[in-house]
Parts: C-alpha cells; sequence; structure tokens
C-alpha cells in the first residue's frame, strides 16, 4: 500500500486556499497539510462550521486532510521574543510585545490549535516550540551547563500545560525537529524527550533537511525515534562536496546565494538519500502521509510542486510481505 502524498500549504499562503486546493489537485497530490496562516487555517475563526466547511472545500477537490501545521506560533511558545516575532505571529497573539504576555498567549493558541484539530477529525498538529536558548548555540563565551539545564526546564515548564491538552483532546504535537528550535538534531531531540517526561503527546515530524547539510544522521534519526514519528516531510537540501565562502551557519547570506554551503531543493535534485529514508520508514512501520514542502529558490514553484508528487510516488515503496528465502523450503 502507497502512503498518502500531501503538499503543506506554507509555502503557498501567498495565494487564497481554494487556488491551492486546485492546482495540488491538478498536480496530483492526495491531500493538504493545511498552514495555519494566510487564509488556508485560521485557528480564531475555527468553530465547527468553519473547519466544517474547509474540508468540504478540500472534498469538493478530492483531497484529504491528515494534519494541520502551526509552526510560527508555536515559535513564539518558548522563543525569546523580539520584533521577528511580531511579522510572523497573529496581532492578537503579538498584543503588547511584552515577553511572558506573547508567550501566554501564543500557548493559549496553541491549545485552541488542538482543539480545532479534534473538530476536523485529525489528530496530529505539527509546528515548532521555539527555544529560550539558541542563542547558547555556540559555546563562546563558555556556556555552563546549568544555563542549558535551566532552558530545558524552562521550555517543559511552558510546554508541558499545552501537551497535557492536547493529550486530553487526544491529539499528538509534532515537533519539526530544526535549527533554532529546543531540538535540532538527534542529541538536543533526545533532551527534549527527557525534559517532557517522554510526554505522551509530544514527537515529531520528521524532515530530513534540516537534519542532512548539519552532519547529522538523518536516517538514523527514524530509527533512534521510531514510536515519536508522528509525521514525514519530504523536503529536499543539497550541500557543497568542497568548500565555500558561507558555511553551515549561512554567513548572513540570503537564500540562492551561490556563496552558501547548503539550500533547499526541490526534491530529488540536491542530497537527501530518499531511498534509505523510504526503507527506513518501512522498518519502523510509518505507513502515514509523506508531505512535500516544497522550496527551492532557483526554481518555479509550480513545476517543482508538480515535480516532487511524482518523484515521491516513484520513491516510496511498500514494505515486502514475504522472506524470500522461505521459497527454498517448498517441496
Amino acid at each position: 500500500m502507497s502512503r498518502p502524498v500531501t503538499l503543506f500549504t506554507g509555502q503557498w499562503a501567498d495565494l487564497p486556499i481554494e487556488t491551492v486546493c486546485q492546482k495540488a489537485r491538478d498536480f496530483g497530490y492526495d491531500g493538504l497539510e493545511l498552514a495555519c496562516w494566510g487564509d488556508h487555517f485560521e485557528v480564531d475563526k475555527a468553530d465547527q462550521a468553519y473547519c466544517d466547511a474547509k474540508l468540504e472545500l478540500l472534498n469538493k477537490y478530492g483531497l484529504k486532510l491528515f494534519a494541520i501545521s502551526n509552526h510560527l506560533v508555536g515559535q513564539a511558545v518558548a522563543d525569546r521574543i523580539d520584533e521577528r516575532h511580531k511579522s510572523i505571529i497573529p496581532d492578537y497573539v503579538w498584543g503588547d510585545g511584552d515577553q511572558e504576555g506573547v508567550n501566554k498567549r501564543a500557548a493559549d493558541e496553541m491549545i485552541k490549535t488542538a482543539e480545532a484539530a479534534k473538530r476536523l477529525g485529525i489528530n496530529i498538529v505539527n509546528g515548532f516550540t521555539g527555544s529560550p536558548i539558541w542563542h547558547l548555540i555556540y559555546s563562546f563565551p563558555p556556556v555552563p551547563p546549568v544555563m542549558i539545564d535551566a532552558g530545558y526546564k524552562t521550555f517543559a515548564e511552558k510546554w508541558i500545560p499545552i501537551l497535557d491538552e492536547f493529550e486530553k483532546l487526544g491529539i499528538k504535537f509534532a515537533l519539526e525537529v530544526h535549527p533554532s528550535e529546543i531540538a535540532f538534531d538527534i542529541a538536543s531531540a533526545e533532551r527534549a524527550l527527557e525534559a517532557l517526561n517522554n510526554h505522551s503527546a509530544f514527537g515529531f515530524n520528521y524532515d530530513p533537511s534540516h537534519l542532512g547539510y548539519q552532519g547529522v544522521d538523518y536516517v538514523q534519526f527514524i530509527y533512534k525515534f521510531a514510536k515519536k514519528l508522528f509525521h514525514v516531510h519530504m523536503k529536499d537540501v543539497g550541500w557543497s562536496p568542497v568548500l565555500t565562502e558561507a558555511g553551515v551557519f549561512g554567513g548572513h547570506l540570503e537564500f540562492g546565494d551561490r556563496r552558501r554551503y547548503w539550500d533547499f531543493r526541490s526534491l530529488g535534485r540536491g542530497s537527501i538519500d530518499f531511498e534509505e529514508i523510504i526503507r527506513a520508514l518501512n522498518r519502523v512501520e510509518y505507513f502515514g502521509p509523506l508531505s512535500v514542502e516544497w522550496e527551492d529558490g532557483a526554481m518555479d514553484r509550480e513545476r517543482g510542486a508538480e515535480e516532487a508528487c511524482d518523484f515521491v510516488r516513484q520513491v516510496d515503496f511498500s514494505p515486502s510481505g514475504i522472506k524470500f528465502d522461505s521459497a527454498f523450503e517448498e517441496k
């Protein structure tokens, strides 16, 4: 059985959601992963009638819904708040921009996102968590371990009450492991789980593109966190085989600058080994959606999104249901 192929709408939020539905159908997708920005999914409006209308719209174009994603508001739950956040979160979450108030309103909005997911009849909310210690990522001046410990404690204090509400609703929160989050590689993901006492409502939205260029074993991530793999993004990234002018940290250069060591690529055009990813997903028995998060600043996105859908269908395959050596036992 093939996994459903969906399109994450976050990079398409400049278009009305009905336009995105039309395009996704024409590109060949089975469904959408709705972003909670633009008019794609508005949490503050998401009563039952609103949710039913969204489902009817998707059904009109033969599309299914498996997850919604609230990365932007989730980022503001545990982050150190500054002017950057004002541009990505709703005005009613930003308020007066006070750190404590923004964190609290963002937390409330994430709970409301879980309630909306319940009304939609789905059980996955993807997103970011933010991090109170990302600014300490490089250890100079030397960072005492107690500061990192305090950061994970703060993260847990802010997120456990949210996750408790998710659990009551039967909804899972899937963190997209990503630089600038509390979990950005295997080691920090383990630390995040420990801080949350392995909370049953907390797991991961797997995305290899944020791991590979860091030098993280993105296939091992699947095996390491098999039971916490709630959702999967299909997204590619290319990194240079030779030394470059700007390394892993990007040199404050914009995406698309040829001096960068890495950049996101359309699926199949980067450095990620999707063959091994599919084999790993089969082994850990993940049969949920494969959601294309399409980014490639050097390529037309409509061409890329259609190509990406075809690529996922080509690379995906079901696990074997037989043991081939058993054929020799037949008399």
